[in-house]
């Protein structure tokens, strides 16, 4: 094959397939019928001689050619788009709708700010929120039901840094740490709080799926020992409200204790054995990621990242 004959159309095609990881979106989003998106893979196949995407149950999966493939493509095209179409937006014109997904606790330090900046910068945009009750929005993203995914994903970060053929993006906002949260006139309230102690005590964890078993529990695990979670509840807010009023205990990130509204009731402790830290982390799709509006709430979420993290550091 010559580079010289190659229907470079094809590449465009590839990329689109790439991002969406289904025939049906790509072709949605090229406003091409999905039997032309198919035509031009399999040209593209004959071309470069590589079966490039096979297709699964989910969608299409990319051969390692097709891995390697893809970063150089999605670099070349975003830089022709870059020369033929320069950016121009402004944003207190533009009209744009964003759908995220945010624990209630991110939520309440983020939106507030976010809210004030859009009403004063850009009123004609709209906020959506959308419930988060995973810690693995990846495939909300897939299906295009939400923009943007705000939040501590375990080990998704990590799968990312070394998927290059993944159509998620991502950016850590923030690095956090865990400790133990109780009432102000707890009997562990007073002192260091040992791990014998804190095995003892009754336990509430915060759990978006409802699952009565957390990073803490591996934790302990390890370290040879168990505790008795009496309630497990899906939001911080509630977390906080029942520990306020009650013997149980909990473990927080630090810098979300002042979204649970109870911090004048609540007091925190170092945990006595190891946890590793929390992170604050923003996802989203590769088709968005050149969307001037998009890149707009990216950045702004970044700007705004630590000034919310502090006010929740300061109210705690």
């Amino acid at each position: 094959m010559s580079f010289l004959t190659l229907d470079l159309n094809l590449l465009r095609v590839f990329d689109a397939v790439m991002t969406e990881q289904n025939l049906t979106r790509a072709a949605g989003h090229l406003a091409m019928t999905q039997p032309a998106v198919s035509n031009a893979i399999k040209r593209l196949r004959e071309s470069l001689g590589d079966e490039l995407l096979i297709r699964t149950a989910y969608g299409v999966k990319p051969t390692p050619r097709a891995e390697a493939l893809w970063p150089a493509v999605r670099s070349a095209l975003a830089g022709l788009e870059a020369a033929v179409m320069p950016e121009t937006f402004d944003v207190s014109q533009a009209h744009a709708t964003f759908r995220m997904a945010m624990a209630d606790a991110t939520a309440v330090l983020w939106l507030p700010s976010l809210m004030r900046s859009i009403e004063s910068e850009a009123p004609k945009v709209n906020v959506r929120m959308v419930p988060l009750t995973t810690r693995e929005p990846r495939p909300m993203l897939l299906r295009g039901d939400i923009d943007l995914a705000v939040g501590f994903f375990p080990g998704v970060a990590a799968q990312l840094s070394s998927d290059m053929s993944s159509p998620i993006r991502h950016e850590r906002l923030y690095s956090g740490k865990y400790v133990s949260v109780m009432r102000k006139d707890h009997p562990l309230a007073q002192g260091e709080l040992t791990l014998d102690n804190y095995c003892k005590a009754n336990h509430l964890l915060v759990s978006f799926s409802g699952r009565a078993h957390g990073l803490v529990d591996e934790a302990l695990a390890q370290l040879g020992r168990e505790r008795r979670i009496w309630l497990t509840v899906n939001q911080f807010f509630t977390a906080g409200k029942v520990v306020a009023n009650s013997d149980l205990i909990t473990v927080l990130p630090k810098h979300l204790i002042a979204s649970t509204g109870m911090t004048n009731a609540l007091v925190w402790r170092e945990l006595p054995f190891q946890m590793p830290a929390v992170h604050l982390d923003m996802l989203w799709h590769e088709r968005d990621a050149r969307s001037p509006a998009h890149k707009w709430l990216r950045k702004h979420l970044e700007s705004m990242n630590a000034t919310s993290i502090k006010s929740g550091m300061e109210s705690d």
